[in-house]
């Protein structure tokens, strides 16, 4: 997992082989992804940085991957003017942040100046890439190619995430250049990036430190936790820079089980809680790390800087050299970088989402078909008339005629067939859509259906986190068509059952909200966990979860603020999460109603009332304490 022991690790890696190297090559991957040849200590290797919210990372890789000339956006054109050339002076991540700054010194020719020592512009290739077999420079004289030009240093700051990340070109006065996406002060309240406005690190977590975790410490954390909460979940929570996977670690590590629940922790584990939560940060004081893989069946499930020991007792270890070398085995990078066949969650996930889009493909096609079809039958009149018309002037239509005008009505003919073949023609497409008109509107509401259940099906593959919720939605899938190979290897392995339910979270106000991340689970916590008079919200008009708030078992008034909070959930896990603005629906579960032979988590609502919310997650809404 790409968490800050992840990027620690990453740092100290890039520090070690390309500290003091000079950039001889830079682009655009893709419009999210600026890969760098930098020349080192002898060789050749690239740096690879990418903001795409879901695969963005930080790595080395032994070669370049292919760079696309097409791309040319106004941070590939300022990376090129400032960034190619210049040497990498300094590498520094910030303090328990996925937020690395890569500084790169260049000495800018004076105005007018040559661009070489001979005097004549450097040759570049198509891709306006220098491709010069240079030996490697002293950095004196790589600062030192155009006399009297001012040396300027440029960061690069990479921030990794998830939805937030960006690459930022920043100048020597602290103003941003340019960066990857552009974020206006419409789009963030809190910290906008545009060109010519002050850079400043994205906010902090107001948590704990957890490298200075203490046992009185570890313990008021848990007494203030929900003894139903998970430790692992409590951790994140209550802990800066604690991601979940380093939570269920400190949690397996104290107690024996990365499942574990706050109540049923010992007092003993409790005192050893935050002895083990130091432990795992320790490597980013010593900078002595340990990369891993873990793969099971076949599947990489994980990988870390440090061994997982809850991942070892569930799959199988392999140890690297090198952290990024696990990154690109996990799949990670892209196979562009050299790693091996696409197995990781990430490609997984795109195989079933393919499959999801094949078959809404179809439905779709299906769909059109049957249109056509009730087209055609409510035409069937006119068919037949037309049909009769033909037949009772056959005296007076005359060959290679191409229409009758009769009784006020022109009919189209053919003019290469004979007018009588026509009158039969009309005649069977009339009893074609005599005969369809009967159950036309019932395959086109089913297929209407399955289609809309595809929709939300591929918007839950989409935001699936995790091999066990991606293993789920491909079973909820299988139920529905049949088998899907998803690991790429000709596998049909029925997957192992899994939960249906996630857990719950609770608002502020102390109600809890389901949330559905399947269909399956849609059904659940629509039908089976909400009652009557609880409160159902979706996303208006967009595929989705569904989103449930227990009102019952407290018996008290429906809250407001929690209605909002829930809203703002459905709009996230919805098929708009990355709208400003989205509209959802929130009704009483009485009025929602399964749709008869539709796929799960397909209804229909009535009686619901309209809000307009912003997409948050979890995590934003914890940190503004509308979450607890």
């Amino acid at each position: 997992m790409f968490d800050v022991l992840t990027f620690a690790a990453v740092t100290q890696e890039l520090r070690e082989e390309l500290l003091d190297g000079r950039i001889q090559r830079i682009g655009l991957v893709d419009p999210l992804t600026v890969a760098a040849e930098v020349y080192a200590r002898g060789r050749r290797r690239a740096l690879i940085a990418s903001a795409d919210p879901l695969r963005g990372r930080l790595l080395l890789a032994d070669s370049l991957p292919s760079l696309d000339p097409a791309l040319v956006t106004p941070f590939v054109l300022q990376a090129r003017k400032y960034l190619r050339g210049g040497v990498l002076v300094g590498i520094e991540q910030a303090p328990l942040e996925r937020v690395v700054t890569l500084s790169i010194a260049k000495r800018l020719p004076p105005h007018n100046a040559p661009r070489n020592r001979r005097g004549v512009t450097s040759p570049s290739s198509a891709d306006g890439e220098d491709h010069r077999d240079d030996d490697e420079p002293n950095l004196d004289e790589a600062l030192g190619i155009y006399e009297g030009g001012e040396i300027r240093r440029i960061d690069l700051i990479v921030e990794v995430m998830g939805r937030h990340s960006n690459l930022i070109m920043v100048d020597a006065d602290g103003l941003v250049m340019e960066s990857v996406k552009r974020v206006t002060p419409r789009m963030s309240r809190v910290r906008a990036v545009q060109p010519r406005r002050p850079y400043t690190l994205p906010p902090a977590q107001d948590k704990p430190d957890p490298r200075r975790l203490t046992s009185t410490g570890g313990d008021s954390l848990l007494t203030a936790a929900d003894p139903g909460d998970d430790l692992a979940r409590t951790l994140v929570r209550g802990l800066r820079a604690v991601s979940p996977q380093i939570a269920r670690e400190a949690a397996f590590r104290a107690t024996g089980d990365a499942a574990t629940h706050v109540a049923d922790i010992s007092a003993e584990d409790r005192q050893e809680l935050a002895r083990h939560v130091r432990a795992l940060f320790e490597p980013m004081l010593t900078g002595v790390w340990a990369p891993r893989v873990y793969e099971r069946d076949g599947v990489v499930v994980g990988y870390a800087a440090i061994p997982m020991h809850h991942l070892a007792a569930v799959a199988e270890e392999t140890a690297l050299d090198r952290i990024s070398a696990a990154i690109v085995r996990a799949g990670e990078a892209s196979e562009s970088v050299g790693g091996e066949a696409p197995r990781d969650h990430m490609q997984r996930r795109a195989r079933l989402a393919d499959a999801v889009r094949r078959e809404r493909d179809k439905t779709r096609q299906r769909l059109h078909s049957i249109r056509e079809q009730l087209a055609h039958a409510a035409e069937a009149e006119r068919l037949r008339r037309w049909g009769e018309l033909i037949f009772a002037h056959l005296w007076q239509i005359d060959p290679g005629q191409s229409e009758l005008t009769v009784e006020g009505e022109r009919i189209p003919l053919e003019p290469s067939i004979p007018a009588k073949v026509q009158a039969l023609t009309l005649f069977e497409q009339y009893r074609k859509a005599q005969r369809a008109e009967g159950s036309l509107p019932e395959r086109e509401a089913a297929a209407a259906a399955r289609m809309g259940y595809f929709d939300q099906l591929l918007t839950h593959v989409e935001q699936s986190e995790g091999f066990a919720a991606l293993e789920a939605l491909r079973e909820e899938f299988e139920a529905q068509v049949g088998p899907v190979d998803v690991a790429g290897d000709g596998s049909h392995k029925r997957p192992p059952k899994t939960p249906k339910r996630s857990p719950a979270l609770t608002s502020a106000e102390g109600f809890p909200i389901h949330i559905g991340r399947s269909g399956r689970q849609n059904d659940a916590v629509t039908f089976d966990i909400a009652g009557p008079d609880d409160t159902w919200l979706h996303a208006r008009g967009v595929p989705g979860s569904h989103v449930v708030i227990r009102w019952s078992p407290s018996g008290r008034d429906e809250d407001e603020q929690t209605i909002e909070t829930a809203a703002a959930l459905a709009a996230h896990y919805s098929n708009a999460r990355s709208s400003g603005s989205v509209q959802v629906d929130v009704a009483k579960r009485r009025h929602v109603r399964k749709i008869k032979g539709a796929g799960p988590g397909m209804v229909t609502y009535r009686n619901e009332r309209t809000v307009a919310v912003h997409p948050l997650d979890e995590e934003t809404l914890r940190r503004a304490g509308r979450l607890t």
